[in-house]
């Protein structure tokens, strides 16, 4: 399968003891998410590129999303987490051309006043897409894990997101594992908005938590997800604790090549 790109998202740690053996297992791209020891700094961004810069291997960044909130009625949290997004934009525009965004969620004050949470979101989402433009880089949100405060779990409300922000280069990072937590997998995958998916996060799960198991290891259908997704030819990102899982989820997806080819 072309395009696999890897994510650690346990982020303690030097990630330079295993980037740049990516390629050699099979990976064409690496995925920094950008909190803990792997955050979006200068010092990172200047060993990213001594690191891979001579490689093919392409980078994606995750915007931090641990402590902040998009969607915040909570004004200076909200400029804040603005300030940390858009700050993150601008470093990894020199190593990348795409960030992944998490919508934020309703808060115990922002759940009394849920429509202005969501006018919040639309508001911030502009001024980082906006951001971004500046850098030639885009933008995209991701549908949320089965968690009610959350925007972005099912389908319409990540159209709505989509259409309040009206920005081009926004586009939907469609996470697999989250869509199975929210019992709405097949519905994404004959949603009316495909065409706005840009990006791919891959994990698996048994369809109640954000377990982010190693592909094969839950209970979601790979062989119709990539079968119904064949014509997408993005990054296909595999948010994994370890290189270990990753490994194994590699030969899960040879394994399921193997069998489509026997029949």
């Amino acid at each position: 399968m072309d395009n696999l790109s890897y994510s650690q998202i346990r982020v303690i740690g030097d990630p330079f003891e295993w980037a740049c053996n990516l390629l050699d297992m099979g990976f064409s791209g690496w995925e920094i998410c950008g909190e803990g020891d792997h955050a979006i700094n200068e010092s990172m961004v200047r060993k990213v590129k001594e690191a891979v810069g001579s490689t093919d291997l392409t980078i994606s960044v995750h915007a931090p999303f641990s402590d902040i909130n998009m969607a915040s009625v909570n004004d200076p949290i909200w400029e804040v987490t603005l300030q940390q997004i858009i700050e993150c934009i601008e470093l990894a525009s020199e190593i990348t051309s795409i960030v992944v965004v998490h919508p934020g969620y309703l808060s115990p004050l922002g759940s009394q006043m849920p429509d202005r949470a969501f006018q919040k979101l639309a508001e911030g989402l502009k001024k980082v897409c906006d951001a971004a433009e500046e850098y030639d880089m885009l933008v995209c949100v991701e549908n949320m894990v089965n968690i009610y405060w959350m925007f972005g779990r099912d389908p319409d409300s990540v159209k709505r997101i989509v259409e309040a922000v009206n920005r081009e280069n926004l586009g939907v990072t469609l996470d697999i594992g989250h869509a199975n937590t929210t019992s709405t997998l097949d519905e994404y995958l004959s949603w009316e908005c495909i065409h706005l998916v840009r990006h791919l996060h891959i994990h698996d799960n048994h369809g109640e938590l954000d377990e982010h198991l190693a592909l094969g290891r839950g209970s979601i259908d790979w062989q119709t997800v990539f079968k119904t997704l064949e014509a997408y030819d993005g990054m296909r990102v595999m948010e994994l604790r370890t290189i270990p899982e990753a490994e194994e989820s590699i030969k899960y997806i040879e394994s399921l090549e193997q069998s489509s080819c026997r029949t």
